[in-house]
């Protein structure tokens, strides 16, 4: 019979090390779900959590994380759920919220934000730390008042597009309003933030516009449906090649557009014609975003092509969709409600009474506090941005609850709007509650450009080019929306939009 060889005092140590990362982990899991599971919430399986509740299409998806909150966090503030053996607090509560978002510590987003990198990179939105930091150093100048006022042009030039096309629908049945706002956005977002004009406007079938849909809705799938967040088994799957392609036109369309810029800043420079800053006439010349990150990128040193495309994407994604579902809803809201609509065109007639046909001007924007006040209410019944959500890098106290590092932190902005006690009656549109005078209300009550260290670098632009689109359609037409609100069913995808559209009437004022 052979010896049994000693085992050698280095693999002694090797099995030490192995027991003592087993124990140390199954130590951390246990009070990982012995933390959580003292948060009310449904019923979980071993291993796979609610993966099957979650597993939904995109509209029950959304009205079950709703009801989630409404059953098990409606008093507390704080729910819980699993996906897979990942744990998830859902937060309606605005002290919580404020302990979270206000903190320095809790800034990186959470893991749900990787689906998002193939088309986004380690941008603005996705990335954290201290490349986070500098971003957000280096673009926050873009978005500086006077460079605001630059783009007010390109606004009210893309607005006047817009009511030329919807002429088309004055006096008719009804039509959606998405294919329209939705494409003037886009006409927006690409002169502000590429100086490329697209005329999406009049070409409906945008393919662009396509995919920006596609990823929306191939992202979520991914977040919700758990075998798909394995890349290896997401590329047998049958989305997996309508993400590629998707992939490409996005950054088809991007790299095009950076090169072609990058182009014509090296030929004017090496030809000696006037700067970029200035026109044929010697009149300052706006400057698209892109042309401040070339500028700031110091030719490639700060930033590269790569850098530059994902914060144009990023700036492509976040105030494209996002800005047309405000839109979109406060029109549709507006015409839900004659005395709303009434006191809206009142507004603009008394700002416009020199000359009702004349361009808007930034000073007549700042004067529409009523159509502000619309923004504001619509934005707290349908945030463009429904949820968002944040990684815990360590432990939390949220009230009597310790939640646990390691633990992903759900932000559900459409039940924190509508906390009948920061909002009486919540579900009626009413924008007086923004007319200033509460001045009781939670800081963290009403975040729909998030909040803290992360908030919407870009919510001063998204305002003022909301304002723009709305009062040029209203100063020429009144809206009478078709549809009831309690008819409509939500798809709560990256962006909060009807699953059928919003339809509405137009006629002439």
């Amino acid at each position: 019979m052979a010896a049994v060889s000693p085992i050698s005092p280095t693999g002694v140590f090797c099995l030490i090390l192995v027991i003592a990362y087993l124990v140390i982990n199954l130590w951390r899991r246990r009070r990982l779900v012995g933390l959580i599971e003292r948060i009310p919430g449904p019923f979980s399986l071993p291993f796979i959590g609610n993966s099957i509740e979650m597993t939904l299409d995109n509209d029950q998806f959304f009205s079950g994380m709703n009801g989630l909150t409404q059953l098990f966090g409606r008093h507390s503030g704080i729910c819980r759920t699993w996906l897979g053996t990942r744990p998830y607090i859902l937060v309606t509560s605005p002290q919580f919220l404020e302990q979270i978002m206000a903190s320095s510590k809790h800034i990186d987003k959470s893991s749900e934000y990787i689906y998002l990198r193939p088309w986004l990179g380690t941008g603005l939105l996705t990335s954290g730390g201290k490349k986070w930091h500098t971003r957000r150093k280096i673009l926050t100048p873009a978005f500086h008042f006077k460079i605001l006022d630059d783009f007010i042009e390109v606004f009210r030039e893309q607005s006047d597009v817009l009511v030329e096309r919807l002429e088309a629908e004055v006096g008719g049945d009804g039509f959606n309003l998405f294919q329209y706002i939705t494409l003037c956005t886009l006409d927006i977002i690409c002169e502000t933030a590429m100086g490329r004009k697209v005329y999406a406007q009049y070409d409906s079938n945008s393919e662009y516009v396509r995919s920006v849909y596609e990823m929306g809705h191939i992202v979520l799938k991914r977040q919700s449906h758990l075998w798909l967040q394995w890349d290896t088994t997401f590329r047998f799957s049958s989305l997996y090649q309508r993400h590629q392609k998707s992939i490409k036109v996005l950054h088809g369309f991007s790299n095009r557009v950076i090169r072609d810029r990058r182009a014509q800043l090296l030929d004017a420079a090496a030809s000696g014609r006037l700067p970029a800053t200035e026109d044929a006439f010697g009149r300052k010349k706006r400057l698209a975003f892109l042309d401040l990150l070339i500028a700031a990128s110091e030719d490639g040193r700060i930033l590269s092509n790569e850098d530059i495309r994902e914060e144009v994407d990023t700036f492509m994604f976040e105030g494209h969709d996002t800005t047309s579902a405000a839109i979109c809803w406060c029109l549709f809201l507006i015409g839900c409600d004659p005395e709303v609509q009434q006191r809206v065109h009142d507004e603009l007639d008394l700002i416009f009474s020199d000359d009702p046909t004349r361009d808007v001007t930034m000073t007549d924007l700042a004067d529409m506090h009523y159509l502000e006040c619309c923004i504001k209410e619509a934005l707290r019944l349908y945030p463009s941005v429904p949820t968002f959500g944040r990684k815990l890098t360590e432990d939390v106290q949220l009230g009597k609850y310790r939640v646990p590092a390691g633990t992903t932190a759900l932000i559900v902005l459409y039940q924190l709007h509508r906390n009948p006690d920061t909002f009486p009656a919540p579900e009626t549109f009413d924008p007086d509650r923004f007319d200033g005078r509460d001045t009781s209300r939670h800081p963290f009550a009403y975040i729909p450009f998030s909040a803290g260290p992360r908030n919407c670098i870009g919510q001063k632009f998204a305002v003022l080019e909301e304002k723009t689109v709305l009062s040029t359609i209203l100063r020429k037409y009144r809206v009478e929306s078709v549809d009831r609100r309690e008819d409509l069913t939500l798809l709560g995808e990256l962006i909060l939009r009807p699953k059928d559209g919003l339809r509405v009437r137009l006629h002439r004022r």
